[in-house]
């Protein structure tokens, strides 16, 4: 929020820099300076021109000579615009701002640009982000829950950042677990109509068909040949399975509503099977993939082997079945092309759980040796699996699972007594919606609050905790502010801090202008984890400011700036709320 007095400062020093025939990078980098009476920024640029001098000259010691620069180029510097003292400390260069001035900049900018504060100037790079990727005629259960959180705040973050972003979701509409569905019901169950949660109705015949068939001979030969009919596109077998696959869409269309989630653009396996096919048939063309058809074996690419890697770092990739059906690496490679081809992205991530690392890994190196140019710009957002209590990890195979319905039922059951206890005078229909707004953040923050590189293990009490590190306690914070905010008849306009800022206020404030800062960190490395935790943490420096600094009962002038300090506070917390996928209520 102080780009424009920085890049005045940066101009000042650039041009002192280039006078003196030092090292002149494009940029200077401004880093904050934690509040000590005064707030300011610092840059390590004489650091850069003291090592770029030590590589002619290795009797240089660098922090000796930054330290020389930086008191040379300060010595030359006047009064910078904007900022009250530019001084040099052990080689770096620091701008202070005056902390009222500090103050009001924060305040105001936030207030000013309101749900836009912390929003990333457009870049011109487009960028994909593929999660939930469900199965048909399965289950959507807890596991895939991690995902379409993980991925749907990602694409928030990254559209917030400044990203033209495409949100995108790979349902898995064929294969060997629809043919076992299929043969299951045309066997068993011919004729059924979906009965009350669609998704849960599928999971129930597709857990029956696994079991049948895993154990039982006779039974998996007419499953295999139920998938040679499907694979001869049989008009029975394609009406049955057109018919079933919109049964499993309709309940996914459902859960993505509960979520909040949208998507730009939808792929299924069955459109990219047949051009995965034919890239299958260039590889073999061109010596990239062994076909082993004819001895009974498969089609593999021997990717150590063609790079010339002693060991297994890459090992061999099958893609392509003995009998000519398709795998996951046949449509995952036509997918890819795809993506770029027809959306003129600039990155593809992927966001999809650890196990698959090798497999994806092998995908973007096979594209790579097919000379996809674009397979650099391919990245493998991974994350940890999702367990039940006492590390059960779940499965759709054998019913390990929690379903997504009963979670978010229990969610509603349990936020709605929260919120029948503390605000029962709210009528039902605030009642329902501050319940949802709550039980999808306890749903949902967990999952974000968590490294990606970490098991999840849900836990209801954590997740509902109004004291601790959830989703509860960042809402309330929100709350807090407004009920403040509502007892105003009048809220001020601009207003300097002219009181001498309280330890609560100096955090609150240093807090919030960090925001855009995080925002773009957060888009940089992928980790939704850095919203997630500084949402919490300027919940708990917001709380602090109201217990310990009197808003409606100090004086006038500084109840006027806290009154605004607390607006500020209550946009910030709404934003950093919002780019996660969560609602910021306003009663609770």
């Amino acid at each position: 929020m102080f780009e424009d007095e920085l890049n005045a400062a940066s101009g000042f020093i650039l041009a002192e820099f280039d006078a003196q025939n030092l090292l002149t990078p494009e940029q200077i980098d401004w880093v904050p300076i934690p509040f000590s009476g005064t707030w300011g920024f610092g840059t390590a640029i004489s650091f850069q021109a003291a090592a770029t001098e030590a590589q002619e000259n290795k009797d240089i010691k660098v922090p000796y000579r930054a330290e020389e620069i930086a008191n040379g180029i300060v010595k030359k510097l006047e009064n910078i615009p904007g900022f009250s003292q530019i001084d040099a400390a052990r080689g770096y260069i620091n701008l202070f701002i005056d902390p009222s001035n500090y103050a009001l900049r924060v305040v105001d900018t936030v207030l000013g640009e309101s749900e836009n504060f912390g929003k990333g100037t457009p870049k011109a790079n487009r960028v994909m982000v593929e999660y939930s990727q469900p199965n048909t005629h399965k289950a959507f259960h807890v596991g895939h829950l991690r995902n379409v959180i993980l991925g749907g705040a990602m694409a928030n973050i990254l559209e917030f950042a400044g990203y033209d972003t495409v949100r995108a979701n790979y349902i898995g509409d064929i294969g060997w677990h629809v043919v076992k569905w299929m043969w299951c019901y045309r066997r068993f169950h011919s004729g059924e109509q979906p009965v009350g949660d669609r998704t849960r109705w599928m999971q129930k015949i597709y857990s029956e068909a696994s079991q049948l068939v895993e154990g039982n001979v006779e039974y998996e030969a007419e499953a295999r040949d139920l998938f040679m009919n499907w694979e001869a596109r049989d008009p029975e077998l394609v009406g049955l399975w057109e018919k079933t696959r919109q049964w499993s869409i309709e309940g996914f269309q459902d859960i993505y509503k509960e979520l909040g989630e949208h998507f730009d653009v939808i792929f299924y396996e069955s459109e990219v099977e047949d051009t995965g096919k034919e890239f299958v048939d260039d590889l073999i063309t061109r010596g990239i993939a062994i076909d082993e058809r004819d001895s009974g074996g498969p089609v593999i690419v021997k990717l150590d082997e063609l790079l010339g890697i002693e060991g297994e770092q890459y090992r061999v990739l099958v893609i392509l079945r003995s009998d000519g059906t398709s795998l996951y690496a046949t449509k995952d490679i036509a997918l890819a092309i795809k993506k770029f081809e027809e959306w003129n992205i600039d990155r593809s991530i992927y966001v999809i759980d650890v196990r698959q690392s090798l497999y994806l890994r092998q995908i973007f190196k096979t594209l790579e040796i097919m000379d996809f140019k674009q397979a650099e710009d391919c990245y493998h957002l991974s994350y940890e699996i999702v367990n039940l209590p006492g590390n059960v990890t779940m499965s759709s195979r054998d019913g390990t699972i929690v379903m997504f319905d009963e979670l978010l039922q229990e969610a509603f059951e349990r936020t709605g007594a929260i919120v029948e206890e503390k605000n029962p005078e709210l009528s039902a229909e605030e009642k329902r919606a501050v319940s949802k707004a709550v039980a999808i953040g306890a749903l949902k923050y967990p999952m974000l609050a968590i490294d990606t590189n970490k098991v999840s293990t849900f836990d209801w009490d954590q997740a509902l905790d109004f004291e601790g590190h959830a989703s509860p306690y960042i809402q309330y914070a929100h709350v807090r502010a407004s009920s403040i905010l509502a007892k105003v008849s009048e809220f001020p306009s601009i207003v300097e801090a002219i009181h001498s800022l309280e330890d609560a206020e100096v955090s609150l404030l240093d807090r919030i202008s960090r925001f855009p800062d995080v925002i773009q960190r957060s888009a940089d490395d992928y980790k939704p984890l850095r919203i997630a935790n500084y949402a919490y943490d300027l919940a708990r420096d917001f709380t602090d400011f109201y217990q310990n600094c009197p808003v409606l009962q100090a004086e006038a002038q500084t109840r006027d700036f806290r009154l605004r300090l607390t607006a500020a506070a209550r946009q910030v917390i709404a934003n950093s709320l919002r780019v996660l996928g969560i609602s910021a209520p306003s009663v609770m």
